[in-house]
């Protein structure tokens, strides 16, 4: 068993409510989020969902064209978060590209606006003309952790943690693991995803999406919630900065918190349908890597999507393993569904409140469907609580489930 520790000092967002952790931290405790009506999407023939969440007011200019030109947007929102955990951490450019820093970072596929440009064109010509060679490069489905290296000239190992919506969670775990191992000091760690109807197109198909709100956007998703009716998209990016704690504390940096504990395995049986058993094993196995009995959670961030199978599965199994009086509630009320990249913005939600003591509600959680597990739901106002060791958990389609551990120090 490796005697190293793995701590977490930068990191960066770019959200649907904010793209910094004070600005996340207040909209957390305060109930604002991000979801919208999107106009354009009424042109999209049966798509029944209206709502998306956008991260807005984001400016990609200020990056050099020779680094930018072959990224799309959900690169372009990656390096906007990690830029910002970079410098968040205080990592320079020797030590960047020393081959002891290396790269984490996934998304569930790349730039939608690319790769349905390239295509559009392509298909309705029936020509080459016109094509760009760069366009390959902006849709690639590691277009996030190619175009990070480059960008920040890294040397070191490259992960590109591809696995719809656990890509965040489990390159944060797959950075843990690098660090632990002895392969690398630093691990840059992190997920991101862009905004666009073919991700709300995916879960239309499988009667997975809000609709009953599309012109009361305030009122969903609604997690866990028995008037709960689905899921909806969002886009975002967040990046944590892992390192070797003697090295960070040898040069005197910040220290959020320490990454203690990581479970990730797979259900085996549907691709789509949750399994109770696949969620409860990865949470475990979590456990067990950290050295913790289950009472000794504080609180756990959700995956909680607001559909039905998968709201009462997680519940299920979150009652299962840590009992009916675990904190738990579900972010996605605030940014919805982030999908590749809300593993890493939900660990760093979960940063925010461990700094400032607060766990935050499960927006839109009124009334708890009965058929759910026997947890204590965060409703209502923000609770008044610091939280020393935190879990957050992630689940994807194929029955890739993750169970991350975080400890204050």
């Amino acid at each position: 068993m490796s005697e190293r520790r793995v701590v977490i000092t930068g990191v960066g967002l770019a959200s649907p409510i904010g793209h910094d952790l004070d600005s996340v931290a207040a909209a957390l405790g305060s109930g604002r989020h991000g979801v919208r009506v999107m106009e354009d999407w009424s042109q999209i023939g049966e798509l029944r969902t209206r709502l998306g969440a956008p991260a807005l007011g984001l400016d990609f200019k200020r990056f050099p064209r020779k680094k930018a030109r072959t990224m799309g947007r959900v690169g372009l929102l990656s390096a906007h978060a990690t830029d910002a955990a970079v410098r968040d951490a205080g990592l320079d450019s020797e030590t960047l590209s020393s081959g002891r820093t290396g790269l984490a970072y996934g998304s569930t596929h790349g730039s939608s606006v690319e790769l349905e440009d390239f295509c559009s064109r392509l298909l309705s010509t029936r020509s080459l003309g016109g094509l760009s060679a760069t366009s390959y490069l902006k849709f690639m489905s590691h277009t996030c952790a190619a175009n990070l290296a480059q960008f920040f000239e890294i040397h070191g190992r490259i992960h590109s943690t591809v696995a719809a919506c656990v890509s965040g969670s489990q390159a944060i775990g797959a950075g843990y693991e690098t660090i632990l191992l002895g392969r690398q000091d630093v691990m840059i760690c992190g997920g991101a995803e862009e905004l666009h109807f073919v991700h709300a197109a995916i879960f239309d198909l499988l009667y997975a999406t809000s609709t009953r709100y599309n012109d009361r956007p305030e009122l969903t998703p609604r997690p866990f919630d028995a008037d709960r009716d689905g899921l909806v998209v969002g886009e975002g990016a967040g990046t944590l900065v892992l390192e070797d704690y003697e090295r960070a504390r040898r040069r005197g940096a910040s220290i959020y918190a320490e990454v203690i504990g990581y479970g990730t395995n797979c259900d085996g049986t549907h691709v789509t349908a949750p399994s109770v058993t696949g969620m409860a094993g990865a949470m475990r196995l979590a456990l067990e890597d950290a050295g913790v009995a289950s009472e000794q959670i504080d609180y756990v961030n959700g995956h909680g999507t607001a559909t039905e199978a998968g709201d009462i599965a997680e519940s299920l199994a979150t009652a299962q393993v840590l009992g009916s009086k675990v904190p738990i509630s579900s972010t996605k009320g605030y940014t919805a569904h982030t999908l590749g990249a809300c593993g890493a913005i939900e660990a760093i939600f979960c940063l925010a409140m461990m700094r400032d003591g607060f766990l935050a509600p499960s927006r839109n959680l009124d009334q708890p469907d009965p058929r759910c597990g026997e947890v204590d739901f965060i409703m209502g106002e923000p609770r008044a609580q610091a939280p020393k060791i935190v879990m957050s958990n992630n689940f994807a389609f194929g029955g890739i489930n993750t169970s991350l551990i975080l400890r204050r120090l």
